[in-house]
């Protein structure tokens, strides 16, 4: 087999979300259908236009040790969280550059994305700065604040040797990430590879931001109502905060050390619209390219396809967009698909997003269950396909495959495919 070729699989996961501190109570809790959003109690929140959102259901402060907590942003945090859940779901108890490891440093690489990076050090340490006084400035703040910082702090956790890397492309980023630690495998230039996106944006001025350009939700007092994708009452996205990681691996690899595999991760699709720097194309050109290229380069045939984890934010023009390039591009196969929007439950993690939904659609695949999307109250009329909705759907036996699609400002669409194995 020749690396072009190599088959690439999932076998091990993490997450840490609104609905859960691991991947096991967040999967518990897209099952039943719970939404993370919450009211902000904070003071700062109680003069904002928008006073809601999808906080993370555990504080890392519970799982990591202060000394550390105080070096990292809080997106690496929750990076860091999450891989070493993948890592030891995986398999690996030690990190690859430990005396007597089976791994290969430098076989091993790390690619985790952030959208918008160590915002809340950035500022903070501004007001410090400005209340306290230039010696109060943190000396960690320049390592926080990089948004190659949780890929840096995951790969130096695990030995990664083959490279680390963080692909910011907004809220496409962690789809990105995966992607392209796929290609990583495929290409031969790593054996194991560890993937995802994270986020930690809940602060005033990025939500003060989002809300002036009317793209959040404002249902500040029905907070677990307010991220509805395809609802025709739907408003705006809810912001969430998180991250999803998964560990890549060649089949070969995983193969010869026993591991248990979830999935096949088939490959992915890009495009760009080159449209506007934050509306989507209206028609989902742009997203049924990246579909198409997904299909035109690997071996995938429509057929297999019966879930689709959407992007599906919550925002009155871009659901509709991405349905219309799912049956441009899948034509009838669509009416045989099972979309889940589970948005409506996190809120949207912004970079983070095609993290925790990478995991959620590995995990549909591998229970054959696809989440309900909630808050549906009343289907637009433009969202021609099968939204799974009130309870979660049984998938079809046999092989299957399921795509993961994430969108963000700047016109980049990234579609990722997996497959049962």
């Amino acid at each position: 087999m020749t690396t072009e070729t190599r088959t690439v699989v999932v076998t091990g996961i993490g997450a840490f979300t609104p609905l859960g501190g691991d991947a096991a109570s967040s999967w518990e809790g897209l099952l039943a259908g719970r939404s993370g959003v919450r009211r902000l109690e904070e003071d700062w929140a109680q003069d904002l236009p928008v006073r809601i959102a999808a906080r993370a259901a555990v504080e890392p402060g519970e799982v990591l040790p202060r000394p550390l907590l105080r070096k990292l942003d809080r997106s690496a945090q929750f990076a860091l969280i999450a891989a070493r859940e993948a890592w030891a779901d995986a398999g690996f108890e030690q990190a690859a550059t430990a005396e007597g490891s089976p791994l290969d440093p430098e076989r091993l690489g790390s690619v985790i994305a952030s959208g918008i990076g160590g915002v809340t050090t950035l500022l903070d340490q501004y007001d410090v700065l400005r209340e306290q006084g230039v010696r109060k400035v943190s000396p960690h703040t320049v390592p926080m604040l990089m948004p190659n910082s949780p890929s840096a702090n995951v790969g130096i956790e695990v030995g990664a040797q083959a490279g680390v890397h963080t692909p910011v492309s907004a809220c496409a980023s962690g789809a990105e990430a995966i992607g392209y630690a796929i290609e990583m495998i495929r290409s031969g230039r790593a054996d194991v590879v560890v993937a995802g996106g994270t986020e930690a944006a809940i602060h005033p001025l990025p939500i003060v931001a989002f809300s002036n350009m009317m793209a959040m939700s404002k249902r500040n007092e029905e907070p677990e109502h307010a991220s509805r994708p395809y609802d025709k009452a739907r408003d705006g996205f809810v912001l969430g905060e998180g991250a999803g990681v998964v560990v890549l691996e060649s089949a070969e690899h995983a193969a010869k050390r026993g591991a248990r595999v979830y999935c096949e991760a088939v490959g992915q699709g890009l495009s760009s619209d080159a449209h506007h720097i934050a509306q989507p194309e209206p028609t989902g050109s742009g997203v049924a390219r990246a579909l198409a290229q997904l299909f035109a380069n690997n071996d995938l045939d429509k057929a297999e396809v019966v879930h689709v984890n959407a992007h599906a934010t919550s925002t009155p023009q871009g659901d509709v967009a991405e349905i219309k390039a799912l049956r441009k591009e899948l034509g009838e196969h669509l009416n045989h698909v099972a979309i889940s929007a589970t948005k409506s439950m996190t809120g949207h993690l912004l970079g983070g997003a095609g993290g925790i939904e990478t995991v959620a659609t590995v995990l549909a695949l591998y229970h054959r269950q696809a989440p309900p999307t909630i808050n549906v109250d009343d289907l637009d009329d433009e969202v021609d396909a099968d939204v799974v909705r009130f309870e979660p759907r049984a998938l079809p036996e046999g092989r299957i495959a399921a795509l993961n699609n994430s969108f963000g400002f700047g016109g980049h669409n990234v579609v990722l495919a997996f497959r049962t194995v």
